[in-house]
């Protein structure tokens, strides 16, 4: 009877040890594939760590694009708040201009230069990230739909149909 016991404790214990074994190593996994979003006046509030990997977040600045003969690509990213500059090499989307609602993902270096290793764009006036929308209206550069000028606020993203 003790024995059994004993066995019993011993299973159990080594279940439990295998299942804290399972864990640590999922969340190891996802933390590597998981990026924070941050927009420019957050970076300019709270700096991130130089080689740290997330999403920015927001409006591609008028006049800021600069394409380089050696096939970077270097524009600023603003929020109405603040700004960050970004380099990127490789090719942007079709619906990459000025003015544009984009998320970029990649790292920032010691300078303060964001290097995104890819660039998205809102597909359609329907949509842009949530956490995009809500960084523009805090940085006071949102209007609502039908008003001239700026981004306009999705449904999804909290403006009308909510």
């Amino acid at each position: 009877m003790r024995l059994r016991k004993r066995q019993r404790l011993v299973l159990v214990a080594l279940v439990l040890l295998l299942g804290a074994g399972s864990a640590a190593l999922v969340l190891a996994a996802l933390g590597e594939k998981v990026s924070l979003f941050v927009a420019p006046s957050d970076l300019a509030e709270k700096p991130l760590e130089a080689g740290k990997r997330f999403r920015l977040g927001g409006l591609v600045a008028e006049g800021s694009v600069e394409r380089r003969a050696d096939g970077e690509v270097r524009f600023a990213v603003t929020d109405g708040a603040a700004t960050v500059t970004v380099a990127y090499r490789g090719i942007l989307p079709d619906l990459f201009r000025e003015g544009q609602g984009i998320v970029a993902q990649g790292t920032l270096e010691a300078g303060g230069l964001f290097r995104a290793s890819e660039v998205l764009a809102k597909h359609d006036e329907s949509y842009m990230p949530k956490e995009v929308a809500e960084a523009l209206k805090r940085g006071g550069h949102w209007k609502e739909a039908g008003e001239e000028g700026g981004a306009s606020l999705p449904p999804a993203a909290g403006g009308e149909g909510r």
